[in-house]
């Protein structure tokens, strides 16, 4: 047919079930499995033909089953507690940030893609998913927060595998008006669009609003009428393009970010960057303070006052980085727009890269995104000890722990992850209000009081649940893939509910090593084959479109999981998503974890699993390295690092091996009654990784950390900085130009009288004579500086007047010292001791 429009007829729904409708458009329902059996019990076909979305389930059912399910007792007295328990969420007044934090200023959150729930695949991966439980936690906390992201039509892609185990896509164009999704609203009413240049072409962008419990998600849609073919394409595919579409891309999630922000009049006061995708949302922000009338520098102080920049990338080619020529295309008028030179305004980005067999100056989204903040953190501890060796080059002078770059432990949303089942039983021993003190540590210890039976009649349902999922998933596969009566048939015996299981799905990055398991295939068939000790292994994951050797990775996986010994105890599932992680990570009974270390910034995956009591045997990398106590999972090689990669790989396997046969397959099988109490160690390890994990990587401990590290300063070192029209900030950045143009002028002599030996406690003499140039002496900072192996003690020096500093310097332990004397210009209202960039030594 010639179709001439669309149209989007609403059921009826009947007045005893009319709120269902309003439910189905907050994602509240995504974190609450009584709320989403609402809708599957009016049809289950429908709920899982359409990825679990409540809007499309009640555009597609009957009228018939709506009145049939308004007439059935049992039906309604769930509707009305789901719907109390709603009625709560969203009207309680005392939230955590309402008694801890009242003062919180509007949070604005940036972030390329957002994990919600598979049935809005607007997300890739690990970065995505975090940043949807940032959200849904931001809610739970009740913060003053809104996220800004885009709406891609055709998402992330849905993969499959060929005969042959190889990866294809599909993209599939979204159905907006099916999708948990209305349009923004400006306060008069009308729908919000904003307009962006790119290039030369002015880009019109639609917002859309999500609400996500108590907070906001606005996405941004250039698929409108009024754009260019070509236009429209910029919000089709996620991660889907080259350089020049990807630039493209940031600079409509940045610029048109603000601009969605300002057209719907929501305020914020910290801005948050989740990655580098987001840093141009400073061109817009301080296009704004010029406007207003202030100088460029002084805009600048302005804006990154309030800014805080998460990295999560410890991989150099994962941080994006233009060549000049492609950011003239794109960028060519903001320096004129800004007030300033091209030079100043790229530099702030530069970053020169060994490009083509020679150094070139590169645009680096993450150098641009650090230098418009004035905070910025790593996404665990030994991420956050990688970025500031990473980007020190941007301090010259400094140790690389001096670099400004802190972290964040990340965290899940528990109760996206926790199953109906294992929330059930945590009920009959923790408080009553247990889901709003997820990261009360103390309150954990109740789950000691969980039985053996209790802990494995609920993970045995679950493991149950998993298996049912996964024998279903691999029967479609091979039905689409033309497989023979008896090859489906089969399917009704892979995997085995008595058996150790174990689940990996990641990115299928390459430094991931999915494939590390199979690096010695004889040892693990007598793991997998053992017949009073079976051990059965589930696998999932995507590799980038691009990523030929992450899919070769894949297709290895496949064709191990056909060969004889291994069929039915090895599986693959296609198309990892949402759905897929929470079945994983509820049914098996151990997460394994094995990337190269130190390139795993964190992972949350284990988290999950743990959540629902299965604990982790994991590379000591990325959040496990913290999470990990000798008593709730397993480590898989040393916390050390290699200089050569395929003795890393030998030395993780072995690990990985001898720790499967020796300690956790026999824990797994022991009888139960190994104590006392009648309680087995394994049900002990599940015991600690509930308890420990649970409060410890709650994406509540997250988002709090976040409050009180960095989004309660930041909101008023913003606030300080932009008062009286910017007087410090105006302040600071006449100071900052001032000294770093008497700073090659200024000189710094020292001494220290050093014995050959000396005793712990003994101190020293250092001393030093500065020529400041005309700098104020009480703004430069001297110091003598001891670093003993990786560890740094600063002292500072007295001045004596005339340019003399001296102070007495205590050795406290024993070991081998170096001294050095440096100097730091310093004034009130700075971020860090190094937000100038410069330091002289002596």
């Amino acid at each position: 047919m010639n179709v001439i429009g669309q149209v989007t007829v609403l059921p009826q729904l009947p007045e005893a079930i009319g709120r269902l409708s309003e439910l189905a458009y907050n994602l509240y329902w995504s974190w609450t499995p009584h709320a989403q059996a609402l809708y599957r019990d009016l049809d289950p076909a429908i709920w899982e033909r359409f990825q679990h979305n409540p809007v499309r389930v009640l555009l597609e059912v009957s009228q018939d089953r709506l009145t049939q399910a308004a007439a059935d007792p049992d039906y309604l007295d769930r509707y009305r507690q789901v719907l109390a328990d709603f009625d709560a969420y969203m009207g309680k007044k005392d939230t955590w940030v309402a008694q801890n934090a009242a003062n919180l200023a509007p949070v604005a959150y940036f972030s390329m893609e957002y994990g919600l729930h598979e049935s809005l695949p607007i997300y890739s991966g690990g970065l995505g998913v975090l940043a949807g439980d940032h959200c849904k936690s931001a809610s739970d906390l009740g913060l003053p927060f809104t996220a800004v992201g885009m709406l891609f039509h055709q998402g992330y892609f849905r993969q499959f595998f060929n005969k042959e185990g190889w990866q294809e896509e599909a993209y599939d164009e979204l159905d907006l008006t099916t999708l948990p999704i209305r349009p923004a609203r400006t306060p008069d009413g009308e729908e919000a669009r904003v307009q962006v240049h790119i290039g030369e072409r002015a880009v019109h962008v639609r917002v859309w609003e999500l609400a996500v419990g108590r907070i906001k998600v606005l996405l941004l849609d250039a698929n409108v009428p009024e754009n260019s073919e070509e236009d429209r394409k910029l919000t089709a595919r996620l991660y889907g393009g080259n350089q020049e579409l990807r630039l493209q891309q940031y600079i409509l999630l940045g610029v048109a970010g603000i601009r969605a922000l300002r057209a719907l009049n929501v305020p914020a006061g910290v801005y948050h960057m989740n990655e580098g995708h987001a840093a141009l949302l400073g061109l817009e922000r301080i296009r704004e303070q010029v406007e207003g009338g202030l100088d460029f520098r002084t805009a600048l102080e302005t804006v990154a006052a309030g800014t805080l920049f998460t990295t999560h990338t410890p991989v150099p080619a994962g941080n994006d980085a233009f060549a000049y020529e492609l950011v003239d295309r794109y960028l060519g008028a903001w320096p004129a727009r800004l007030h300033t030179s091209r030079e100043e305004l790229y530099g702030l980005a530069r970053q020169d890269q060994f490009w083509d067999n020679h150094w070139v100056p590169t645009f680096s989204m993450t150098v641009f995104a650090l230098n418009l903040s004035r905070a910025a953190n790593g996404v665990s501890e030994l991420h956050g000890h990688v970025s500031r060796d990473m980007w020190k080059f941007l301090y010259p002078g400094a140790e690389a722990e001096e670099v400004p770059i802190g972290h964040i432990t990340n965290g899940a949303h528990n109760l996206t992850f926790t199953s109906q089942a294992m929330r059930d039983l945590l009920g009959t021993v923790l408080p009553a209000d247990w889901t709003e003190r997820l990261q009360e540590e103390e309150m954990w210890t109740a789950v000691e009081e969980l039985s053996d039976a209790q802990l494995s009649d609920v993970q045995l349902d679950m493991k149950r649940d998993m298996i049912t999922f996964v024998r279903g998933r691999l029967r479609e596969q091979l039905t689409r893939n033309g497989a023979g009566a008896a090859d489906v048939a089969a399917v009704d015996t892979v995997l085995s509910e008595n058996a150790l299981t174990i689940g990996f799905a990641r990115r299928f990055a390459t430094y991931k090593r999915a494939t590390l398991l199979f690096r010695d295939k004889a040892r693990l068939s007598r793991i997998v084959n053992d017949p009073a000790r079976p051990v059965q292994f589930v696998f999932a994951g995507k590799a980038h479109p691009a990523d030929n050797p992450g899919k070769a990775f894949i297709q290895e996986i496949y064709k191990v999981s056909q060969e004889p010994e291994f069929r039915g105890k090895i599986v693959i599932l296609e198309n990892y998503d949402m759905n897929v992680a929470r079945h994983l990570v509820q049914g098996v009974d151990i997460w394994l974890n094995n990337p190269r270390r130190p390139l795993e910034a964190s992972g949350t995956s284990g988290m999950k699993a743990s959540f629902n009591g299965a604990p982790n045997f994991s590379v000591l990398d990325g959040w496990w390295r913290e999470g990990y106590d000798g008593t709730n999972g397993w480590p898989i090689g040393e916390d050390r690092e290699y200089a050569d990669l395929g003795v890393q790989d030998d030395a993780d396997a072995y690990s990985l091996y001898q720790t499967l046969e020796n300690q956790i397959v026999p824990l797994y099988y022991a009888p139960a009654q190994a104590d006392a109490e009648g309680r087995s160690g394994w049900a002990q390890t599940v015991r600690r990784a509930l308890q420990t994990v649970s409060p410890r990587f709650s994406m509540q401990r997250q988002v709090i950390d976040y409050v009180q590290k960095y989004y309660l300063p930041l909101g008023q070192r913003g606030a300080a900085l932009a008062a009286n029209g910017s007087q410090r900030a105006r302040e600071i950045a006449s100071w900052k130009t001032w000294v770093r143009q008497q700073w090659p002028h200024t000189s710094l002599q020292a001494t220290a009288h050093l014995p050959a030996t000396a005793y712990p406690g003994e101190k020293v003499e250092v001393q030093a004579t500065v020529n400041p140039a005309g700098i104020k002496p009480e703004e430069l900072h001297v110091e003598a500086v001891l670093k003993r192996g990786d560890h740094i003690t600063r002292v500072p020096l007295t001045p004596q007047g005339d340019g003399k500093y001296s102070a007495q310097v205590s050795l406290p332990d024993s070991g081998l010292y170096s001294v050095g004397v440096r100097m730091l210009p310093e004034i009130e209202g700075l971020s860090n001791d190094l937000e100038a960039g410069l330091i002289k030594w002596a």
